[in-house]
């Protein structure tokens, strides 16, 4: 008598309740997710009435090139000439004293501004550590301006 093999079928897993389970996990973490909130820098528009004095003692012009690099002066477009324009490094104490010892040295002090020109060659890092400077220096009256030709002509190595 021959012996009667007993085949069984491979048993499968329901896989419909690991679906449902993967469902409600997914929509559980979106739900209970905080999601991040962008910070957002604080815009001061100057007030209606009030003239800026924008004199050459009154205002500090920082240009920011490629590798760390600042260039500052204190003139006008006409007046500016290849050895007025300092050169400094990218070190947050450096600017920060140039800033204040410039404010404090200025004609009047509570319309010192200082004008912030990043050239193409600068970084974004740069851009927001300047502004953040501003910040940490309490310096209140700032804008971001592109620099003029003569100014890329007399910072370019």
């Amino acid at each position: 008598m021959g012996e009667l093999l007993n085949y069984r079928k491979a048993a499968k897993p329901d896989m419909t309740p690991m679906v449902d389970l993967g469902f409600l996990l997914i929509s559980f973490f979106m739900l209970t997710t905080s999601f991040t909130i962008p910070t957002i820098m604080k815009f001061v528009l100057p007030e209606q009435g009030l003239g800026a004095d924008l004199s050459e003692q009154n205002m500090l012009v920082l240009i920011l090139e490629k590798d760390n690099t600042i260039y500052w002066h204190q003139k006008n477009e006409n007046d500016l000439t290849k050895n007025l324009i300092q050169k400094t490094d990218f070190d947050p104490e450096t600017l920060r004293r140039l800033i204040i010892e410039k404010r404090e040295s200025a004609k009047n002090p509570d319309f010192f501004t200082v004008i912030i020109k990043p050239t193409n060659n600068c970084n974004y890092r740069n851009l927001v550590d300047a502004l953040d400077e501003m910040l940490i220096s309490a310096q209140n009256r700032y804008l971001v301006d592109s620099p003029i030709k003569k100014e890329k002509l007399l910072t370019s190595n």
